[in-house]
């Protein structure tokens, strides 16, 4: 039996993938990267409401308000 990595993939993604309402994103040395809603994605980029993605290594760290 083979099974498609791709659609085994999308499915289990989604457990993964979180959505919050209010986020910090930091940077190296505490830059701020972003303040607002975030999507952080199964791979470890997060995607902001404008559509731009933060790579995983550029993202230090998240801290979630509010939740």
């Amino acid at each position: 039996m083979v099974v498609s990595t791709d659609s085994l993939w999308d499915v289990v993604a989604e457990f993964f993938e979180r959505e919050y309402d209010e986020v910090v994103v930091y940077g190296e040395g505490e830059e701020v990267l972003h303040e607002g809603a975030a999507r952080v994605c199964a791979n470890g980029w997060v995607e902001l409401p404008t559509g731009r993605l933060l790579s995983p290594g550029a993202v230090h760290h998240i801290d979630v308000r509010g939740e």
